[in-house]
């Protein structure tokens, strides 16, 4: 297995639409377990696969951070099948350098997606748990959490961004876990 790179914005892998995983395979399993080993090294509590290049439909999230492994959900097509309520939640990202904002979320979700074996697998989250689901199956779709709040904001972190990059200066890391 295998800690891989995480890819960063403005990166444009990051704003594409992932493709469904047709058939699990040995090679599907060897990927979620590097997703899995990459997100806890990061450290976050999320992580989708194109967020390290692979533009597949898998995600993988533990938020008990104090026992690594024991709660980790891992999941190849997700679906988001209900949402309920409302909640607003600082969000971070892994692939989001060193910026985090509220975003507007549903308090309450079902997702189903399929295990490792293919078979169906159905979570229902709320809070953090909820808001994990909801970040990670965005990157499957393009998203990132900054498309979520206003243009002012995105563009104050992109200017920021743009103008750390032409310094010359090193990205910061992402404080603490990260979504």
């Amino acid at each position: 297995m295998a800690i891989l790179s995480i890819l960063k914005f403005p990166d444009p892998t990051l704003k594409k639409v992932s493709l469904p995983v047709e058939n699990i395979t040995g090679d599907t399993v060897r990927l979620v377990q590097d997703i899995v080993e990459t997100m806890y090294a990061a450290p976050g509590v999320g992580l989708a696969a194109p967020q390290i290049g692979m533009l597949q439909r898998i995600i993988v999230i533990d938020i008990d951070y104090e026992n690594p492994g024991k709660n980790l959900i891992k999941l190849v097509n997700p679906e988001i099948r209900r949402a309920e309520g409302e909640l607003i939640w600082e969000e971070g990202c892994l692939s989001v350098a060193d910026f985090t904002a509220e975003v507007k979320r549903a308090e309450r979700v079902e997702v189903v997606g399929l295990n490792e074996k293919e078979q169906e697998v159905k979570v229902e989250g709320e809070g953090l748990l909820a808001v994990a689901l909801q970040h990670e199956i965005d990157h499957l779709d393009g998203k990132l959490f900054i498309d979520r709040i206003s243009r002012l904001k995105r563009e104050l972190y992109t200017r920021r961004l743009k103008k750390m990059l032409r310094s010359g200066k090193p990205r910061p890391e992402s404080p603490g876990l990260m979504i």
